[in-house]
């Protein structure tokens, strides 16, 4: 699980931030993980609720935005979301495909009491 690595590095940028603002409180954590950025979000939400006992996020909330695989195909210049991990252009059926969204594992937000 490697999550459990990732909620660890996502906590020493918590924290980072969080002393930088005088926080010694975090309330809550907004992410944004991609379809296709290889994180399962059950075990993102389970490896953070692990990792905060004992924190200065304790009692943090983790929110998940899931943000769905969307491509652009080189060819006809078509942008689309899939549902599946096929990639080919639902238009054209052309394989030269762009990746514009869903490999995303990004902080979004932290909400900190001062």
């Amino acid at each position: 699980m490697h999550e459990l690595s990732i909620v660890a590095s996502l906590f020493e940028i918590m924290e980072e931030k969080a002393q930088e603002k005088g926080s010694k409180t975090i309330i809550s954590v907004k992410l944004q993980v991609g379809k296709l950025s290889g994180v399962v979000p059950e075990f993102l939400i389970t490896a953070f609720d692990m990792y905060k006992k004992g924190t200065i996020a304790k009692n943090a909330t983790l929110e998940i935005e899931d943000i769905p695989l969307t491509i652009q195909c080189k060819t006809c210049g078509k942008t689309m979301v899939l549902d599946d991990f096929v990639f080919i252009c639902l238009e054209c059926g052309s394989q030269d495909l762009k990746t514009v969204t869903g490999t995303e594992l990004l902080l979004e937000k932290m909400e900190l009491e001062l």
